[in-house]
């Protein structure tokens, strides 16, 4: 057996669905075994970058690594946009990728050639600056071992993109039956254990959170990541507190829940943000409490010498990173909060109603306005119609996520993903095709800038045969910056016929300038055997960051972003 074979072979027994990327290099031998395996689908868009935003898309949604292959040059350059976002949302993810080594020629003015060394690239320092970590194989045996140990370091602990950089012998040499030293099977080989708090600080949190009278759990993607949506709701209902949320925590608690008070951070809910600032106790679960989320270190926002903060991650070094915590519960998210339901309860008969009044900041009067151009709150309130338990909502990068995150009211779990861990452009369109290959009705949301970086994925979407909808809040400019500041260059668009684009992609395409025709759009899209684009001429003057930036943001002068 080649060892391309025995890596396929490795990649069947791990249970992948599909590898994303683009043949090109070393990595043709792994295509080529592929094409042996019916049960991995290829998924080739049309780069890397929409193939890294895919594969990391699939391990956000499913807890699984994504797989992402491709030629060296391009993994570390185009399929980098997918790395960095898993790196910092979390999120499980391996690149099999090769140094577009040459053999006897690769001392000699090489070309493409990624090793590292004189006149070539180095691929490995590239990767060393993204992934958790990286490995460069140069036998067979330490190939197959070297994809055994990204696929568990990728969910080992803080999940996160790894890597293996195949040498071109390595890969098309025989792989040895009885290697030494020993590879093990995949399914021995590739295991984590869960890890938990310890008693005595699971002892120290239920005490806090027993005494107190206003309890708030601010809960992170990594209620996602441990996919701990019911221990989460047990959690508030045991001592009977009221849950707000990150950014990128929308969606793990359903919105319309009774102890839901909304998004957090400079351009989250006033409500929620009033929450967190009146809880006398604080359990934060798997957030690292980034400067959107705590808007900017506003003073009157959260306060350690006057709030008790509990604090639950998955690693050690980020309890307490950004603001002392007087606990610190070290473990899965899951597992951390199952351990506060079984220890302890309270009840304070405070967290309801507040709850209740803070979601209220989900619908303002623009959201029935029915004047054109359309009103983007009234935008996110039309997609929120049609979205329910089996939709997916993607968002993108910009002022188009800010909207979503105050008007979409998620009605379950799992319903919302956005950009936001490195956080680019033209994240929402490759990812809401990775949904609709999950089974989802997918709906990507995107401004014009931001879907036509990757609206090639129409095009992927017909391939692979799902239908997706694709939704462009489309203001004919670069808005977030353009709101900012007007003069600066660059920020206005060209006038893109995105029903043009769509048809010539494959897909179908509709424009809609009345807001009583979103709804029926949004319908007919989701019911629709093509994937569809729905242009939505929105109103460019509606200023997201004036209209949508709280209070605590104002006090630092607001602008960060």
């Amino acid at each position: 057996m080649k060892t391309a074979a025995r890596v396929v072979e490795g990649l069947a027994n791990l249970d992948t669905e599909f590898v994303f990327g683009y043949p090109g290099g070393r990595v043709i031998e792994v295509f080529e075994t592929l094409a042996e395996h019916p049960e991995i689908q290829v998924v080739r868009p049309r780069d890397e970058r929409e193939a890294s935003v895919m594969a990391e898309s699939y391990g956000r949604m499913t807890g699984k690594p994504g797989v992402l292959a491709g030629q060296g040059p391009w993994i570390g350059s185009l399929g980098n946009i997918g790395q960095m976002e898993a790196r910092l949302a979390s999120s499980p993810m391996v690149a099999i990728t090769e140094a577009s080594e040459r053999g006897d020629y690769s001392t000699l003015a090489p070309y493409q050639q990624s090793r590292g060394d004189y006149g070539g690239l180095s691929l490995p320092k590239i990767l060393d600056g993204v992934t958790k970590e990286w490995w460069f194989p140069r036998t067979p045996t330490e190939t197959v071992r070297s994809l055994q140990l990204a696929f568990k370091h990728a969910t080992a602990g803080r999940p996160g993109p790894t890597a293996v950089i195949l040498d071109g012998d390595a890969v098309s040499d025989e792989f040895p039956e009885d290697s030494i030293p020993s590879v093990w099977d995949e399914d021995r080989q590739v295991k984590n254990w869960e890890s938990q708090p310890t008693d005595r600080d699971v002892a120290d949190a239920v005490t806090a959170l027993q005494k107190a009278d206003r309890p708030v759990i601010l809960a992170g993607n990594g209620v996602h990541a441990a996919n701990a949506y019911d221990e989460l709701v047990a959690c508030a209902e045991a001592y009977d507190a009221v849950v707000a949320t990150s950014y990128l925590g929308k969606s793990t608690i359903p919105e319309t829940h009774e102890r839901a008070a909304g998004v957090i951070g400079s351009f989250g809910h006033e409500g929620a943000n009033q929450v967190v600032s009146e809880a006398d106790t604080l359990l934060v679960v798997g957030c690292r409490m980034n400067p959107m989320d705590t808007n900017w270190q506003a003073e009157s926002f959260i306060r350690p010498d006057e709030q008790t903060i509990i604090h639950a991650d998955i690693d050690t070094r980020n309890a307490g990173w950004v603001y002392p915590a007087d606990v610190g519960l070290i473990g899965d998210a899951a597992q951390s909060l199952a351990a506060l339901v079984t220890e302890g309860g309270a009840e304070n008969g405070w967290a309801l109603d507040r709850a209740a009044e803070a979601r209220e900041d989900f619908s303002v009067p623009e959201c029935e306005d029915d004047s054109t151009p359309i009103k983007p709150q009234r935008a996110c309130k039309a997609i929120q119609q049609v979205v329910d338990s089996d939709t997916v909502v993607t968002a993108d990068s910009g002022n188009n996520r800010f909207w979503l995150l105050n008007y979409l009211q998620t009605p379950d779990t799992e319903t919302y993903f956005g950009s936001g861990g490195v956080g680019g452009m033209g994240w929402a369109a490759p990812a809401a095709v990775t949904a609709a290959l999950l089974g989802k009705d997918a709906i990507c949301v995107a401004g014009d800038g931001g879907f036509t970086m990757t609206m090639t994925a129409v095009e992927t979407a017909v391939d692979h045969d799902v239908a997706p909808t694709f939704v462009v809040l489309n203001d004919t400019s670069l808005g977030m910056v353009r709101q900012m500041d007007d003069s600066i260059p660059g920020v206005e668009f060209h006038d893109t016929n995105f029903v043009k684009v769509a048809e010539a992609l494959g897909g179908q395409g509709q424009h809609v300038t009345d807001p009583d025709d979103l709804v029926p759009a949004l319908e007919d899209a989701k019911a629709a055997d093509v994937p569809t684009v729905i242009d939505v001429r929105i109103d460019r003057e509606e200023d997201m960051a004036e209209t949508l930036q709280s209070s605590f943001y104002a006090e630092v002068g607001g602008l960060h972003e």
